[in-house]
């Protein structure tokens, strides 16, 4: 049996490459003044070069969380962390859109390598505590999502080169590649071993493992699986334009737009430590995530048609708490459990759909921004009524099937 420290020291090692996947998020968005004038392009060309992310998610997601059940989880970690590198450097350097969008795919391709081979692993480092172990990813993805907007801050007030920001992420990922390298992975598990999330009635629990899916249950994994879209799409749109929308709409000042940013990400962290107390123990996962996309549907109203300085200062935090606070990785740990043979494929499954919404996302709000800046978050809201609508889908069919998602 693997030692305590050991695992421990290599779930940090896995975590710090979220810290940084974190701030690769709104680092294109964060910088999208200088990248525009380096490009010598509009926001709306910043944002297509941001899409670009999401087609390197979908070319290699699937297949990666496929073998990743094959050739094993450490492989497809150190292959993320390498692929991720060239996306820091070369974003920096690159003169036009089109060399940048080739950067981004590599950068969406390296976050689905780094999905498939940790979010395996972390389910078989802590089977007694996955959703757990994984809503924890969002945590330092979050505090990266924080550190990041703060550090370009500080930049252009010292009048320093932006490119900074991604050497420090780029060092940061060299080191923990060389840390890795060392490091011991647990066995792969085969589907067995019991799995405490999801508990099937009796009479459920032999063709929910051995049997062929049935009809109702396959239509709650592909609702599960659109809310993998769903979800990401959620906070994916608040990350990318929330400063824009605070210097554009609510006419606040670019620090204080930046500070928006800041305080959903001090939100998402204290949703995911919230998160990772009270889920399966306190409330079970089905209803977290019926009042995360509720909370998250309600806010987006408000930001929407009331945004005034106290009122989005507020509802960034409380976005950060409900829709960025882990209820996506509470979806994949659901879905998981319905799966348990094939945690890789399913992670394959799932974040394809979320690599989709980070592709379609920044696509679609970049050709509403040409319009009005306005209508991007009325967008999100549309998007929320979806996840609320796929939530208590999944409530109903549960309900059908006999499966209880109980406290532990």
């Amino acid at each position: 049996m693997m030692k305590d420290s050991i695992r421990v020291k290599t779930t940090l090692s896995l975590y710090l490459n979220y810290l940084v996947h974190g701030m690769a998020i709104v680092i294109l968005a964060q910088n999208m003044t200088a990248l525009g004038h380096q490009w010598k392009v509009p926001d709306a060309g910043v944002a297509m070069v941001i899409s670009s992310l999401g087609i390197g998610r979908l070319l290699v997601l699937y297949i990666s969380g496929f073998l990743s059940d094959r050739i094993g989880r450490k492989f497809f970690v150190q292959l993320g962390i390498l692929t991720y590198i060239p996306f820091f450097i070369g974003i920096i350097f690159s003169t036009t859109t089109t060399q940048a969008y080739f950067w981004g795919i590599l950068a969406g391709m390296a976050n689905s390598f780094l999905d498939s081979g940790t979010y395996p692993a972390l389910m078989e480092f802590f089977p007694k505590s996955q959703a757990t172990a994984n809503i924890l990813i969002k945590a330092f993805a979050s505090i990266g999502e924080l550190i990041l907007p703060l550090l370009v801050a500080g930049l252009e007030q010292d009048q320093l080169w932006y490119g900074w920001s991604f050497v420090i992420c780029a060092v940061i990922l060299i080191i923990n590649f060389i840390y890795l390298s060392f490091r011991e992975f647990p066995q792969m598990t085969t589907g067995d071993d019991k799995l405490p999330q999801v508990k099937y009635a009796a009479s459920n629990v032999e063709s929910a493992h051995h049997s062929k899916p049935s009809t109702k249950r396959t239509m709650l994994g592909v609702i599960l699986t659109l809310f993998g879209y769903v979800s990401m799409a959620t906070f994916y749109l608040i990350s990318q334009w929330l400063t824009k929308y605070g210097e554009v709409v609510s006419h606040l000042g670019m620090v204080h737009a930046r500070f928006l940013v800041s305080l959903y990400s001090i939100g998402s962290i204290i949703g995911v430590l919230l998160m990772a107390v009270i889920v399966d123990r306190v409330v079970s996962s089905l209803w977290v995530m019926i009042g995360d996309t509720v909370v998250s549907l309600v806010v987006l109203v408000l930001m929407a048609s009331v945004p005034q300085e106290l009122v989005m200062n507020a509802c960034s935090f409380i976005i950060g708490v409900s829709a960025a606070g882990g209820v996506m990785q509470i979806g994949l740990t659901v879905m998981s459990d319905m799966f348990p043979a094939a945690k890789g494929t399913v992670t394959g499954i799932y974040y394809t759909a979320s690599g989709l919404a980070s592709f379609t996302i920044p696509l679609v709000t970049g050709i509403i921004s040409k319009s009005s800046i306005h209508g991007i978050m009325w967008f999100d809201v549309l998007i929320a009524i979806i996840g609320v609508a796929c939530t208590v889908s999944v409530a109903i069919f549960s309900r059908q099937l006999n499966i209880e998602y109980k406290v532990q």
